[in-house]
């Protein structure tokens, strides 16, 4: 590819970053998936050589050249109760669950710190130890703070007039302690004093920061150190939930470390696992959807074969692959590519007075979302440290403009993860058009794993939930009925039945029986 072209794509990529879908300074995160994979394919600005397993940085956890730990380890004694958060601004009566906000900070050094919050089980649940989820959402660079734990899994939803709460009843911490963790630096209110750090954001730096984050918070809450340990995410955190448990596998068998995390599994929904898979995949469902023609999937499934194709240096075949793939995204611009049958956001007003309680998402929570998050007294119920920002809280960052490595698959880690039999579910919305369930479909038959159970329905309150398949290496597949890019937004009683059995570790229900939440 010609140089000037690189230059061009960069400059596009950077111009979206900025600029597009913005919500008080925020981009959404369809767009910065949409962007990342442009850029992977045509910016030549991302290192794609990691295409196996993730080299591990051990300097942040047994100390750089000088072998000072301190810089990134520090003593976390007082500190919880510091962060506990007495109340919400607008949150409903009767909560009888503990709640924390605050700041651990990776690299003291730059002065970068990861902004967390932290739910504890529903008290009705504490007559037996119920296991600790770490929680992260993707983009890269969307916060899980404000989608995770405010329109999905969390136990409060923001109501339209952006100043009050509802609860979610369908929350996850009805099955685990849950930890949101806004991740890397530059994302919501996480941040760094060096602002060059939002520069170098990566898959190996986001991985490294949020194990020794990990690290400092089980400091913090020693009694949840010798919990089980699962981490979970959607969308881009496909990446980022197989690297950081790559990372905890890596030092926890490391003969140089004292410290031990006790994981014990993975899940991941709607996931960027293997880019190849993923975008055919992709292409596939939207076609046989009817929101893209016949004729533009075969077009750029042909012309733009693999993003490591040689084919990418002939100029002709290169402007034909944009020119198909252009196609397919003016095509899908019109409608919310996360749920192909949800309704888009018409009035982005905040109401005087809050809607009623719906079932259906409302297509317009980003801006409630956004402004509660940004209204000062909701910023000191958090502890979050506004004055030391150098950007303003935003569903996605508008500060990380550059992503310096990406791989191009994370299936090797997945088998890594079969083979030291950690439990791997992987889910997915079967109306997302995002990151389809084609997509995952391929992607998971890359692995060459051999069918236990195969193709089934399961059940939740009588009605299918979904459909599974188990493998013998012990993998377990579910799609989510009716469900799009955020699976708890959409479908939040089946996702809820999903995360109980996954921690549990019995399969989900093939029957009416014993399918209710």
């Amino acid at each position: 590819m010609a140089m000037g072209t690189q230059t061009w794509w960069l400059f596009f990529l950077l111009l979206n970053l900025l600029f597009v879908d913005k919500i008080h300074g925020s981009r959404k995160q369809d767009q910065a998936v949409r962007n990342l994979n442009r850029a992977k394919f045509w910016g030549g600005s991302i290192d794609r050589s990691s295409e196996t397993i993730l080299e591990v940085d051990d300097k942040a956890v047994f100390g750089d050249h000088d072998g000072d730990k301190s810089r990134y380890y520090y003593a976390q004694q007082g500190l919880k109760e510091k962060d506990r958060i007495e109340r919400l601004p607008g949150q409903p009566e009767g909560v009888s669950f503990s709640q924390y906000g605050g700041y651990v900070t990776v690299d003291k050094t730059a002065g970068r710190a990861l902004y967390y919050y932290f739910v504890e089980a529903q008290q009705s649940h504490h007559t037996h130890k119920l296991p600790l989820l770490l929680w992260l959402n993707g983009g890269p660079g969307c916060s899980s703070l404000g989608y995770g734990a405010m329109q999905e899994l969390g136990p409060f939803r923001v109501n339209s007039d952006g100043k009050t709460l509802q609860t979610n009843k369908y929350s996850w911490n009805h099955a685990a302690n849950v930890l949101f963790l806004e991740s890397p630096a530059g994302v919501g209110f996480s941040y760094s004093n060096k602002t060059s750090d939002y520069d170098k954001n990566g898959d190996r730096k986001t991985a490294t920061d949020n194990y020794v984050f990990l690290r400092n918070w089980l400091g913090r809450f020693a009694e949840y150190k010798t919990y089980d340990l699962y981490i979970a995410g959607e969308s881009y955190a496909g990446h980022y939930v197989p690297q950081l448990a790559h990372t905890i596998l890596h030092h926890n068998n490391h003969p140089n470390s004292t410290f031990f995390i006790n994981l014990k599994g993975i899940l991941i929904g709607n996931a960027v696992i293997n880019d190849d898979t993923d975008n055919r995949g992709r292409w596939e469902f939207l076609a046989s959807h009817a929101i893209i023609s016949d004729k533009a999937a075969h077009a750029v499934a042909k012309l733009c074969v693999s993003f490591s194709s040689s084919s990418r240096d002939d100029q002709n075949i290169d402007n034909e692959c944009r020119k198909a793939a252009d196609e397919i995204e003016a095509d899908t611009e019109s409608i919310n590519i996360y749920n192909i049958y949800a309704p888009q956001c018409q009035d982005s007003n905040l109401t005087s007075i809050p809607k009623p309680p719906s079932k259906v998402a409302d297509p317009c929570i980003d801006y409630y979302v956004d402004a509660y998050m940004n209204r000062v007294e909701v910023q000191e119920a958090l502890h979050a440290n506004v004055t030391k920002l150098s950007h303003e809280w935003g569903l996605c960052s508008n500060v990380i403009t550059k992503w310096v490595d990406s791989s191009s698959t994370v299936l090797p880690l997945l088998s890594e993860f079969l083979n030291r039999s950690l439990r791997v579910w992987i889910f997915s919305g079967d109306i997302d058009g995002m990151v389809p369930v084609t997509s995952t479909k391929y992607s998971i038959d890359k692995l060459n794993l051999t069918h236990e159970a195969t193709w089934s329905p399961w059940f939740v309150n009588g009605e299918v939930g979904g459909y599974s398949e188990i493998y013998k290496e012990g993998l377990t597949f579910a799609t989510v009925r009716g469900a799009g890019h955020e699976v708890p937004s959409y479908q939040p009683a089946r996702a809820l039945a999903l995360v109980t059995h996954f921690l549990k570790g019995v399969p989900l229900p093939n029957t009416t029986t014993s399918a209710h939440t």
